[in-house]
């Protein structure tokens, strides 16, 4: 172990020689303390209750210094207790030595100290000189911070719990930041936990959710960064829960001074994947190793298990995955639901695929909802009722469970659901999927449609477009059969387009993904869990292109008519329907039995002499016509 000088601070009266004597006997080390070290000018001075100036306390400091480094040159640690009052103080006493140097601030108020001082006998300190003290006080911010309230053996606990080491460290204790330390906690892993420090709105907040949850009374709170950085074994392991984007980068630059090489940062954010392998080159430079990390499962999963992506340099993910894999959610063979992805970013990329095909599953679920409440008239009890028994079978989903669920919740009299504005936010994800498509030319129809069905939500309060209700006329309805149908196509078309994109992304960049490996650790712990995804595993291990599986094929066959017969009847009803129509007219398209994009490519060679191919034509020639 290292060699450590711990230094014991506080004004005169906070306990610093009783506590530092203690710690000193239950460290089995050597204590100082630092009245010792003053000349008898110095003392002469406090007793007589003149305060000392900056000068008189040069030469105390010094001294004290002195004595710090020549035990540290004789292989011993040593605890010293002494005021340091001020930074200036601090820097002279931790001269040539600051890396070994841990601060222990004793903190209370000025009239329990007083009382204290006043009680005291044998001490040359004169009790009036207690002000001028707190007057000067300059609190540390790179310390341990130890109120001095607490009874003896409290204390000395509290700081030996603080100087042990911790095997993880976890930044920022927002809603998912909170259950992952809770998750990792109950798996036994020794903790530190770190949240920014913000005046009046975010202070002690470690300290507090510590005090808050019984499985994290182990771990130890910071929101110093030096400190948390130092309480942590090394190579450091510490995962970032903290907003995406420029938050992130401002942070890591804070944060690399107190690293070393070889520690890992694990960025566990929804952050954007082309950020993720800046972030990992920039870092490797300093020998630092970085994991861009997707985690899906929400606050219940984070707690209880989600499902993890992590991805970049294998040699960081081997120093890591213990501790993944423990917090990570149990397939049905009990194998964890983290794996690594590959290189670069390309967890941060699959966890936004997953993202976009959540976004298609719940526009699809919604759809359904109104085609039954807005076209057949089901109250939501008998619509619950109906998605928990699809939810019993094939169609097992975590997405239509809590729908089921939240159907039935009431507000007084009133359904909660129709209490809601109709407005659906996003967080970025969706945008940034169907960006990723544009750039690699793939067509993911639903999670587009998906993502513009929330934006059409957010502007049609000021875009109204008054029209006569379809309701008013009267159709023939589909059976709640071909509803099933229906929305059971457009799920494997939404999974189907989903992989596609995968597969592109890995082609593209090189990072050889293994599709079915991916599913599997979507079986469990993520938002998109179902029964379907258990489905496709088999089929992943063989093709990308689920389309290809001869179940799957035949089932796009089968299950096309209820499709169609669904989206023209919501239509007649003047229900949004996109995601629906969406999967429709991609499999039309891919049926090939009628051909427009021909008449796109020639507009082109007309009014740009783009070119064109020609059926039949295998040498790959392009023509030129002058239209």
């Amino acid at each position: 172990m290292e060699n450590r000088i711990y230094i014991v601070m506080g004004v005169s009266g906070c306990g610093k020689t009783t506590i530092g004597t203690l710690l000193a006997e239950t460290l089995g080390i050597n204590f100082y303390d630092g009245d010792a070290f003053h000349p008898i000018s110095n003392i002469e001075k406090m007793a007589a209750g003149i305060p000392l100036t900056d000068e008189d306390r040069y030469n105390w400091l010094l001294d004290i210094n002195k004595q710090a480094k020549e035990s540290l040159s004789e292989g011993h640690s040593v605890v010293f207790a002494c005021s340091a009052l001020k930074e200036s103080y601090r820097k002279l006493l931790a001269q040539q030595i600051e890396d070994t140097i841990v601060w222990i601030y004793l903190k209370g108020d000025l009239d329990t100290i007083h009382l204290r001082v006043k009680n005291r006998t044998g001490h040359f300190m004169s009790p009036a000189l207690l002000q001028s003290q707190f007057n000067i006080l300059e609190e540390p911010s790179s310390a341990m911070h130890i109120d001095t309230a607490l009874d003896t053996d409290t204390i000395i606990h509290t700081i030996v719990k603080k100087l042990t080491k911790s095997a993880f460290g976890l930044v920022g204790l927002g809603v998912m930041g909170k259950s992952l330390a809770r998750n990792f906690a109950a798996n036994g892993v020794a903790l530190s936990l770190y949240n920014r420090f913000v005046k009046g709105s975010e202070e002690q907040v470690a300290e507090k959710c510590i005090a808050e949850y019984p499985e994290l009374q182990s771990a130890k709170g910071f929101e110093d960064l030096k400190t948390f950085a130092a309480s942590l074994e090394q190579p450091r392991k510490i995962f970032l829960m903290i907003k995406a984007g420029e938050e992130t980068d401002t942070f890591i630059e804070e944060l690399v001074p107190y690293l070393n090489a070889g520690d890992v940062l694990i960025d566990g954010g929804n952050s954007y994947y082309g950020d993720t392998k800046r972030r990992i080159e920039f870092l490797a430079r300093k020998g630092i190793y970085f994991i861009g990390t997707g985690v899906s499962g929400g606050e219940q999963g984070a707690l209880k298990g989600p499902s993890i992506m992590p991805s970049g340099d294998p040699d960081a993910y081997a120093l890591v995955e213990k501790y993944l894999t423990l917090i990570a959610a149990k397939d049905k063979q009990g194998e964890s639901c983290c794996t690594y992805i590959g290189k670069d970013g390309s967890g941060h990329f699959v966890k936004m695929i997953h993202n976009g095909i959540e976004y298609a599953e719940m526009q699809l679920i919604a759809e359904v909802y109104a085609y039954l409440r807005y076209a057949i008239k089901i109250e939501p009890t008998e619509i619950a009722a109906l998605f928990t028994e699809w939810n019993s079978g094939e169609l097992n989903s975590y997405l239509l469970g809590i729908t089921a669920a939240l159907l039935i919740k009431k507000e007084g009299d009133a359904w909660l659901i129709d209490l809601i504005l109709d407005k659906a936010g996003n967080k970025g994800t969706g945008n940034w999927a169907t960006i990723a498509a544009s750039e690699l030319g793939q067509p993911a129809t639903l999670i587009t449609s998906a993502l513009f069905a929330r934006y059409v939500s957010t502007i049609k309060e000021h875009i109204l477009v008054n029209t006569q209700p379809a309701s008013v006329y009267h159709f023939n309805t589909a059976a709640l059969s071909e509803i099933k149908d229906a929305y059971m196509l457009a799920r494997i078309v939404n999974h189907q387009q989903g992989f596609m994109l995968i597969h592109e992304a890995s082609q593209k960049y090189g990072w050889d993904l293994n599709f079915a490996e991916i599913a599997r650790i979507w079986t469990n712990g993520c938002i998109i869990r179902s029964a379907f995804m258990e489905e496709l595993i088999p089929a992943l291990k063989k093709d990308s292109n689920i389309f290809t599986h001869p179940a799957i094929l035949k089932q796009l066959k089968d299950l096309k008519p209820a499709l169609k017969a669904f989206a023209v009847n919501a239509l007649q009803y003047d229900l949004s329907v996109p995601s629906h129509l969406a999967a429709l007219d991609y499999l039309n398209v891919l049926s090939g039995n009628y051909a427009t994009a021909n008449i796109i490519q020639a507009q082109r060679d007309f009014f740009g002499a783009h070119t064109y191919q020609k059926i039949g034509d295998s040498s790959g020639k392009y023509y030129h016509t002058e239209w």
